[in-house]
């Protein structure tokens, strides 16, 4: 018998789970890649302006993961960074479209489930100049 190894937590991240977002990984997937490595108020600011419909849902994510580490672990908002984001599937609901000739065509209606780790990061990135 072996003994069970403990999993090390790392204390610097913060977990946000949104469960059943009406939404297929395939369209979640670019939407978090685009946001994974940067900073929290620069990933908002870009989920603000995107176009797609579910980029509304990933932001409140985010902001929940943001209040959390505020509230729950006093991190400085302003050194925040997204670590990870990544979706799974849920279930999917199925419902039928009558067609023609006596026919029925299936619609998947699939869900999602959106997961944000960020971490407080140690160095700050300098924007201005050289010197």
């Amino acid at each position: 018998m072996s003994k069970k190894k403990k999993i090390k937590k790392d204390i610097k991240t913060i977990r946000s789970i949104n469960n059943n977002v009406r939404s297929s990984t395939r369209k979640l997937n670019p939407i978090l890649k685009a946001i994974v490595g940067k900073k929290v108020d620069i990933a908002i600011r870009n989920l603000s302006f995107s176009e797609k419909r579910i980029s509304h849902d990933i932001k409140k994510t985010i902001s929940s993961a943001v209040a959390n580490a505020e509230n729950n672990f006093q991190y400085d908002i302003d050194k925040l960074i997204v670590k990870e984001a990544f979706c799974g599937k849920k279930i999917v609901m199925k419902r039928f479209r009558p067609r023609a000739k006596g026919r029925a065509a299936p619609i998947l209606k699939p869900y999602s489930s959106v997961t944000i780790i960020l971490s407080e990061s140690k160095k700050m990135e300098s924007h201005g100049t050289k010197s």
